[in-house]
């Protein structure tokens, strides 16, 4: 899928949220270990990423050839400053309907609106390539990213009090999300 949109920052710089592309590989591959070194919040650690710069480029071309996932990249200032994309669920009649959604932002951007505009932009590209639900999982201590999700809409349905083991910081409840698309 493709997406190319300009928004305008809290400090007054432009953003470029576009899909990434074969060529943004390397990058991606380098800002996704970033930022998932530069919070608990996140997946995953940066020594369980299992791509290298090539599988990324792979990745990113499927998406952008795919017909109902993306991958999109913030840039601001030819710099990447986060990430967001949306994956079919499956493919199976009973949950082609649903998509997960996933975000992550630079820590040297937080709260300049880029982590609201990828959010906006993944809403729109789902209702776009026709999912029903959107859904996601947040660590219930990040308290900025359940107040934004709440504010475009999603909505809590359960917990998971075990959801993540940290490394640092033990279980970490997961606030279980959605929102309806049509």
């Amino acid at each position: 899928m493709e997406y190319n949109k300009t928004v305008i920052l809290k400090d007054g710089r432009t953003c470029l949220l576009r899909n990434g592309t074969e060529k943004d590989g390397e990058a991606v591959f380098e800002i996704f270990n970033l930022m998932h070194a530069q919070t608990d919040f996140l997946l995953s650690y940066p020594d369980e990423n299992n791509m290298n710069p090539e599988e990324e480029s792979k990745f990113l071309k499927e998406k952008t050839e795919s017909e109902n996932e993306i991958e999109i990249v913030a840039v601001v200032d030819g710099k990447l400053a986060g990430l967001a994309g949306i994956g079919a669920v499956g493919k199976k009649y009973k949950v082609k309907h649903r998509a997960e959604f996933g975000i992550s932002v630079e820590k040297s951007f937080w709260h300049l609106g880029i982590g609201r505009a990828l959010t906006e932009s993944c809403i729109e590209c789902a209702k776009k390539a026709g999912f029903m639900q959107l859904e996601l999982d947040v660590v219930a201590q990040n308290a900025s990213a359940l107040s934004l999700y709440k504010s475009v809409g999603f909505k809590e349905y359960g917990k998971n009090p075990r959801g993540f083991s940290s490394r640092t910081a033990g279980y970490q409840e997961l606030v279980l999300m959605r929102l309806e698309l049509d």
